[in-house]
């Protein structure tokens, strides 16, 4: 079972019951988002060291194809000079050494195939850890946002603020009555300057009306 599987076990196991009876969802989001971190340099450092052991038995790999090379030279001269013994005693090192590389090959074959697996799970956990902090930042915002709107609306269904505006209308209706009084003495009194007005309206009157009576005599 890989790393990504196990975490993967985790998380269905126990951090969903978690979730459900935690005071404090934010705080159980960020150690989610800790412990998948935490994986993921888990994941990177168990894939750098089986990249490590790969090369060493890549590099074995080599010295024993090489050493069964020299155990074939070995027995072709041994052969060449009538030491069929000696050829032989050759030819079966260089057979040990050709199946200590066939088997270091095998092993390979599954260390290259670890490796794609672990690759694999990296990705989909990065993926995965992208997505969490993405979500954790939208909720983030959501919960600020429904903060704000909470105290919006408690602001104006709170009973201060109607209180205060009760207090403006009933400030706004005693001015009005001040107003009124105000005004009240200026009802039956004429300032000089109305006055003058009146009697130049009462000019111009005056004189249409002699100018309609000229011509009305003129008519006759």
């Amino acid at each position: 079972m890989g790393i990504f599987s196990r975490f993967t076990d985790i998380i269905n196991s126990n951090i969903n019951n978690l979730l459900d009876k935690a005071e404090d969802p934010k705080k159980m989001v960020r150690l989610i988002i800790q412990e998948m971190e935490d994986t993921l340099v888990e994941v990177r450092s168990s894939s750098a060291k089986t990249i490590a052991d790969k090369k060493e038995l890549a590099r074995q790999v080599t010295h024993f194809e090489k050493e069964a090379t020299q155990w074939q030279d070995k027995a072709e001269l041994a052969l060449s000079k009538d030491r069929e013994d000696l050829a032989r005693a050759a030819l079966m090192e260089k057979k040990k050494c050709s199946e200590s590389a066939t088997a270091l090959i095998d092993e390979l074959a599954h260390v290259d195939e670890h490796i794609a697996k672990l690759q694999n799970e990296v990705v989909q956990l990065q993926e995965k850890l992208n997505d969490a902090k993405s979500r954790q930042k939208a909720m983030l915002i959501r919960e600020n946002t429904a903060s704000s709107r909470l105290k919006v609306k408690e602001n104006i269904h709170s009973t201060r603020v109607n209180d205060a505006l009760n207090r403006f209308d009933h400030y706004e209706r005693k001015i009005d009555g001040i107003e009124a009084q105000v005004d009240s003495y200026d009802v039956g009194s004429k300032s000089l300057a109305s006055e003058i007005a009146e009697l130049e309206t009462d000019a111009k009157v005056d004189d249409e009306l002699a100018q309609l009576k000229e011509k009305m005599k003129k008519s006759k």
